[in-house]
């Protein structure tokens, strides 16, 4: 997959059919759409396209600075190169691109920089300066300028509203069982292992602790978690606490993950942690004693877990 940064000094090497989106998840609906996209795309042997943005339109559009998103950037390029698709364009959303109008955008990117033969979209897209064109402006723009639109049902628009509010929903709830019925998969959290204050290890629990580097990234409600990574290229199984520690004072908030049957060096790693299921809210317990039985228990849920 070819990923475009800067589409003002690119065109396409061959036609395209292109999708428009944030894409944000990655998940089930939207990759009903992006197979669309990929199927069209391999039947005439054109490019198959996906025109996305970053940051999120609602971060300039709306100033929403507290939007949380299931996906950091890395994560979506991943996804969407592993569904086939042949060509990424990022598009930088400031004020400029937001105040561009319909046609140049139709103009000036779709058709002379992607040389896009066919559009596919949904009833309720809008862009342009203002958001004020929609799907029956792009059919008119498409009889102009010679490319095909296809119109994605409104029943396939709603799975994908539908999914991406529910994701958000359930993983701020710690839901995370319901946030992999809709991506697919299960979700993912990506970090490096930082120092933390060691106290784990002298418990029977050293804990790698994770520092994720995008604070966009949506980390799910404050708990304790069964969790896999692979390390080394093996699956390793684990319990990971999300909070603010309540029981060690002045630890202070942290995203911390104990791999079982583990013994190893992950200082500086990056580690990508996926999410089996939600264990307990988290607690504050009145000694390091109580602390440690909890834990053990903790262990005990989370490798039943594993092995359902």
């Amino acid at each position: 997959m070819r990923e475009i940064t800067d589409i003002t000094t690119f065109v396409a090497e061959r036609p395209t059919v292109i999708t428009i989106g944030t894409f944000d998840g990655v998940h089930l609906g939207h990759q009903k759409i992006i197979g669309k996209v990929v199927e069209a795309a391999r039947e005439k042997g054109l490019l198959a396209t996906v025109f996305t943005f970053f940051p999120h339109p609602r971060k300039v559009v709306q100033h929403d600075q507290k939007l949380k998103l299931i996906n950091t950037l890395e994560e979506k390029k991943q996804l969407l190169q592993s569904l086939g698709i042949d060509l990424l364009v990022v598009q930088s959303f400031n004020e400029a691109f937001a105040n561009l109008s319909a046609e140049d955008f139709v103009t000036t990117l779709l058709v002379q920089r992607l040389k896009a033969k066919k559009v596919i979209i949904g009833y309720d897209h809008r862009f342009g300066k203002g958001r004020t064109a929609d799907i029956h402006t792009m059919r008119l723009f498409g009889k102009k300028y010679g490319f095909e639109v296809e119109e994605i049902s409104v029943q396939e628009i709603d799975e994908v509203s539908v999914s991406s509010t529910k994701i958000r929903e359930a993983l701020n709830q710690g839901d995370v069982t319901t946030a992999a019925h809709y991506l697919g998969v299960p979700y993912m959290l990506k970090g490096t292992v930082v120092h933390g204050l060691k106290l784990g290890r002298t418990i029977g629990y050293p804990t790698a602790n994770i520092a994720i580097a995008e604070d966009y990234k949506l980390v799910p409600k404050d708990g304790v978690y069964a969790v896999y990574s692979f390390i080394g290229g093996q699956k390793v199984y684990g319990m990971m606490s999300i909070g603010q520690n309540p029981t060690i004072e002045g630890k202070g908030a942290s995203i911390e993950v104990y791999f079982f049957d583990f013994d190893g060096d992950l200082y500086g790693k990056e580690l990508t942690l996926h999410f089996v299921k939600y264990l307990r809210e988290e607690q504050k317990f009145a000694s390091v004693a109580l602390l440690k039985k909890q834990l053990e228990n903790d262990e005990t849920a989370a490798r039943k877990a594993i092995t359902l």
